[in-house]
């Protein structure tokens, strides 16, 4: 009897796993960072009249020119230097396409699982620094992991891509600017990632180091602050160049008309995003201080939507939360942290179900 043929599928992917997730559903969804509110009824009321009043037999902008210039006037960048796909996700997959196919990403671990899987899946090779013990990036390691040459002033020839995410998830945590310019003047050959999905939560962002160094993209998301999680919409701000050479990778008419829609309306009003980041801030802050009367719980500061609370048995805790209705995410089997839950900040009333659930 014949056997089956295996797939005609890469030695990378068939050794790749699967991204770590597994829906759960809750009464109270803490476990994936999204907005504690759905987007405007209003505006998305607005956004339905304006889609039928668009033809849908029409193909969108090529590269979403009207909704990228919108973006670059929003977040005070070029529109020429503004690249919007389905969502920052694809953007992590498309720069490694970029610079560092057959090339090298480095990271940081615990990180966004993301970043080393699309590495593998892209036949990239994969280098992870430890954070340090208080969740800071380990500078003198991250340098040292270039390789001989980064301290060089010698041209240097693309050596693959640097992700780091600031604020970092999962811990919260905050590098400070003058780090990653010292990283950036290290790694001239490099594709410098900073990815800013939670840049709303605090009060810093990094285009004054993207402007001062070429070679430094910036990704940001809807998903996050914006409360557009389902609408998966992301982008890149990078010099020019970089921007030029990264359209190429990215799908021509990619970007729809739902989600161009959506957008203009949600740039159009940003009251409602300055709105519930304060709630968010607020909040976060509310929960920190409850946490920290916790008699075996340890919650460490947090710059993002969501806090990383330490437990004497993470399996434990996660599930006394959820037969209480109160969904977290499990992050115990990451490196260094061990009986760690991420838990989102969520609306009054889910915050005070999670604080009940948790004793406090």
């Amino acid at each position: 009897m014949n056997q089956p043929l295996p797939p005609p599928v890469r030695a990378a992917v068939l050794a790749s796993p699967d991204y770590p997730f597994s829906p759960i559903d809750a009464p109270v969804k803490l476990d994936q960072n999204e907005s504690f509110a759905d987007f405007p009824a209003p505006l998305k009321a607005l956004a339905l009249q304006r889609m039928q009043q668009l033809p849908w037999h029409r193909y969108t902008d090529l590269h979403a020119e009207e909704l990228t210039a919108a973006i670059a006037r929003h977040d005070g960048w070029s529109a020429s230097g503004t690249v919007a796909t389905t969502g920052s996700n694809v953007l992590i997959a498309l720069l490694v396409q970029l610079a560092a196919l057959g090339g090298r990403v480095l990271t940081v671990k615990p990180n966004f699982a993301l970043y080393a899987l699309d590495a593998s899946l892209l036949g990239a090779a994969l280098t992870e620094v430890p954070l340090r013990a208080d969740h800071s990036l380990d500078m003198d390691a991250l340098i040292a992991a270039l390789g001989t040459d980064a301290d060089t002033n010698a041209p240097a020839q693309p050596r693959g891509v640097i992700y780091l995410p600031r604020p970092h998830a999962p811990t919260g945590s905050l590098c400070e600017l003058d780090e990653l310019d010292r990283l950036a003047r290290a790694c001239p050959g490099w594709l410098l990632v900073i990815d800013e999905a939670y840049h709303h939560f605090t009060d810093t962002d990094a285009r004054a180091l993207a402007r001062q160094h070429p070679h430094v993209v910036l990704l940001r998301t809807f998903s996050k602050a914006w409360g557009l999680a389902g609408l998966r919409l992301g982008y890149a701000l990078a010099s020019d160049e970089v921007a030029r050479q990264l359209r190429k990778l990215v799908p021509p008419f990619g970007v729809s008309v739902l989600q161009t829609v959506s957008a203009l309306v949600a740039l159009e009003h940003p009251d409602y995003l300055r709105e519930r980041v304060a709630h968010t801030r607020s909040e976060r802050e509310r929960l920190f201080k409850a946490l920290q009367r916790h008699p075996t719980w340890q919650v460490a500061p947090s710059h993002a939507n969501f806090l990383l609370v330490r437990t004497p048995d993470a399996a434990r805790a996660h599930a006394e939360l959820l037969a209480q209705g109160v969904l977290v995410r499990r992050q115990d089997s990451l490196h260094g942290l061990q009986g760690c839950l991420r838990v989102t900040v969520g609306s009054v009333r889910e915050n005070d179900a999670f604080l009940s659930a948790a004793g406090l």
